[in-house]
């Protein structure tokens, strides 16, 4: 119920502008006090909307995980003479560490064509995504620090290959906040449970407050992946779940006042709270019934191979438009082909294509993708020598990453890897560079988004990174 200051009528129904000011002097203060209260009460919610360093371009963010290592020669990254030189040696010089032995030079078992007004070279696995170039901001110019999937998976998702840190979307959460207080500013839908695990959701040393919500995990299907929410019963209807979360609530606030400053238990206050507020709006948001077959459909879920990872992408939809922060949708640990390249990279492909494209076209179709930026890519690439007879080993020394809205140019392909596409050799874009960049677009200047933690100022990009310009609309 709305409190404000409450005047008594007068004879005639009304007051003198004197009689007004004589009658509340005493009420200004009160007055005051419910603004300051009310300003005191935003300011303990760690998810309000916070402003930027900025004007942003983006206001949030759907990650697109492919976990295990797209092979970039066989998807995005075309390279004629690896197919005039099947079989030779590689003419140079392998990196000095390498993930384990490879032989020659393997060409790509899919054919590559060009697409869209901006020309864009796009293997026969992905006829779908092929369709949506010019929205595409290719990076064929990636490469980072390791070369095992735990320490590439977690750089990617934190910055960092060696330390437990923040993930990108626990940091964007941390500096930007959610638009909507019902829903969890970040959520990840069946996440990976290898190679870093939570570390790769979660907030670290950040207030827990801004880590991942988990739908369900990589091992369930995503239509049994749901947010975690108290449920109502009819033996303890809302009402009496009110009282008894405010009785909790006041004794976890008394524990507070003996204890000091407590950010787990002050974590576990506000999620108590979402928690309450997601009964009545996470239930009618994942039920996805209310989507139009023709639109199911053209996310895949009338398919079994599109069925799993289409839900994903519809949730991620579904969650932005009420304002989530961050979503990642993950296809979990299916991209490292050791062997078996043509085989399982078209499965994969498969499985992924026609939902991210019904995605792409989604957003743009109802005026999302200008603010929504699209991120598509996995922990590293794949060698263009052969292992195992047809497969490729672990690269991160250049690979292919792109993004779509957000402001990021569309119908760009930025940067190249050699003629064979083992390193990254023009415009060379770190996963530190990626960061700075997704930060920008959103309106953050990745030096000053900080946390003091163990003495010193951290950040997503630590004491790396710079903004790729060239990158941006």
């Amino acid at each position: 119920m709305e409190r404000g200051l409450q005047v008594a009528a007068g004879p005639q129904g009304g007051y003198s502008r004197r009689d007004l000011l004589r009658r509340c002097a005493a009420g200004f203060g009160g007055l005051a006090l419910a603004s300051l209260l009310a300003d005191d009460a935003q300011s303990a919610d760690p998810l309000r909307p916070k402003g930027t360093h900025f004007a942003p371009r983006a206001r949030q963010v759907i990650f697109l995980f492919m976990h295990g290592g797209p092979s970039q020669v066989d998807t995005f990254d075309y390279k004629p003479l690896l197919d005039r030189d099947h079989g030779k040696p590689l003419p140079f010089d392998k990196p000095r560490v390498v993930s384990a032995a490879t032989g020659n030079l393997l060409k790509s078992p899919f054919r590559f064509s060009q697409h869209g007004a901006c020309g864009a070279w796009v293997s026969q696995l992905f006829p779908h995504v092929a369709r949506c170039v010019d929205d595409l901001c290719i990076i064929r110019s990636m490469h980072c620090s390791n070369s095992r999937h735990g320490g590439a998976l977690l750089e990617l998702h934190t910055g960092s290959d060696t330390f437990v840190r923040p993930s990108m979307g626990s940091w964007i959460t941390y500096g930007l906040g959610t638009e909507n207080r019902d829903l969890p500013g970040f959520i990840t839908i069946c996440p990976t449970l290898t190679h870093g695990g939570v570390n790769a959701w979660g907030s670290a040393f950040l207030p827990a407050d801004y880590q991942g919500t988990p739908l369900g995990n990589g091992g369930i299907p995503s239509d049994q992946a749901q947010i975690p929410f108290i449920r109502s019963s009819e033996n303890t209807p809302r009402d009496l779940q009110r009282l008894e979360l405010d009785f909790l609530q006041q004794m976890n606030r008394e524990a507070l006042t003996r204890t000091g400053a407590d950010d787990v238990l002050e974590a576990r206050i506000n999620s108590f709270e979402l928690a309450f507020r997601l009964q009545s709006a996470a239930p009618e948001l994942q039920d996805i019934s209310t989507e139009s077959r023709t639109m199911q459909a053209a996310y895949g879920l009338d398919e079994e191979p599109t069925r799993n990872f289409g839900r994903q992408c519809l949730m991620a939809r579904r969650f932005i438009e009420q304002g989530v922060r961050f979503v990642q949708c993950t296809h979990t640990y299916k991209w490292d082909q050791h062997a078996e390249l043509r085989r399982d990279h078209t499965r994969n492909a498969l499985e992924v294509d026609r939902p991210i494209a019904a995605l792409l076209q989604d957003l743009k179709a109802r005026g999302l993708l200008d603010t929504t930026l699209v991120l598509w890519g996995g922990e590293f690439g794949r060698t263009p020598v052969a292992q195992g007879g047809d497969g490729r080993d672990h690269n991160p020394q250049g690979y292919t990453m792109w993004l779509a809205g957000g402001g990021f140019r569309p119908g760009l392909s930025y940067g190249s890897t050699d003629d064979y596409g083992y390193y990254a050799v023009e415009n060379k874009v770190h996963i530190h560079d990626l960061h700075a960049t997704i930060l920008h677009q959103l309106g953050i200047d990745h030096k000053r988004l900080t946390h003091r933690y163990a003495g010193r100022d951290f950040r997503l990009t630590d004491i790396y990174g710079e903004v790729v310009s060239d990158l941006l609309a």
